[in-house]
């Protein structure tokens, strides 16, 4: 690609979005550059969902593989292209049809609930998505006499498990990036900042969420902030977030937890990369019907019980 000033970038960007009718949907854990050209900055199934409400003929997903996949899921009818192949998500990976099959036998009368942070061939197998917004609706509301299989992550699960008393089957996935927050962090925190209010997402250790005032999806997050009285948030998730939060709320101070709590491949999209992903159209994610058809019955179903 020539060499291309940002404003050249995000100009030629804007032409192409108009020419090929696209939508560029970003996760709330992308950079800020690439929040900045955004149409919709959410969580992964709001972005789904709004870019299938759109009458975009293509979807630019700036977020991990899996995202797109729900995309395509919901839109089969539109191009779904994910700029940068390689954004995987190590959560999802945990979690693969074949073990699941072999834990669905052993356990032949269990629901499968997923969380959606999952390959669209775990979906396939799935009873009922989850989110993290949603999950303790969810579970709550299924039959009280089924034994539940929670797929993939265990701290999202053992959370919800702990609130409803359910018994369930814990999928041992988890996510790297919330792992690296520990109680010690969060309580040094809470030291260097006694008046600020903390927010943990779920996919953290119960050991952590133990410690917040409040426990939220990162839409639950960007809501409360918005709403709250407290004028200091220390904010336990992707330090992504932040860049959100403050640009829709400048009169308040948010504290990001750690330093570390980076995905990676979250971080792996920039604009040039959006860019090239108009240009060429890559890179296509598609998911064959005979997996998309069962993936997008799981989804339809969270929909109905949200």
């Amino acid at each position: 690609m020539e060499f291309l000033a940002e404003n050249e970038i995000i100009d030629r960007i804007n032409e192409l979005r108009k020419q090929k009718n696209a939508i560029i949907i970003t996760h709330n854990y992308q950079l800020g550059e690439v929040q900045d050209i955004a149409d919709f900055t959410g969580d992964s199934l709001e972005l789904s969902i709004k870019a299938a409400d759109t009458k975009a003929d293509v979807i630019v997903f700036c977020g991990v593989k899996f995202m797109a996949e729900t995309a395509f899921i919901l839109s089969p009818e539109k191009t779904v292209l994910l700029p940068v192949m390689e954004s995987g998500c190590p959560m999802a990976d945990m979690a693969n049809a074949e073990d699941l099959i072999k834990m669905k036998n052993d356990h032949p009368d269990a629901l499968v609930v997923t969380y959606v942070n999952s390959s669209a061939e775990v979906k396939a197998l799935t009873d009922v998505c989850v989110t993290s917004a949603n999950a303790l609706k969810i579970v709550s509301a299924l039959p009280s006499d089924r034994e539940i299989i929670f797929v993939p992550d265990k701290n999202l699960g053992g959370y919800i498990q702990k609130k409803t008393g359910r018994k369930m089957i814990l999928w041992p996935g988890f996510c790297p990036t919330h792992m690296r927050i520990t109680p010690k962090i969060i309580l040094q925190k809470k030291q260097e900042y006694p008046d600020a209010k903390v927010m943990i997402h779920p996919e953290s250790r119960l050991d952590v969420i133990d410690l917040a005032d409040e426990v939220l999806s990162t839409g639950g997050m960007c809501r409360f902030a918005k709403q709250t009285d407290a004028r200091k948030i220390i904010v336990a998730t992707e330090i992504g977030l932040i860049y959100r939060l403050k640009k829709e709320n400048p009169d308040k101070m948010f504290i990001p937890v750690t330093e570390q709590a980076v995905c990676p491949n979250m971080k792996m999209h920039r604009i040039e990369n959006v860019l090239e992903s108009l240009e060429k159209m890559r890179y296509r994610i598609s998911v064959p019907e005979k997996i998309r058809i069962p993936a997008e019955k799981s989804i339809r179903k969270m929909l109905e019980m949200s």
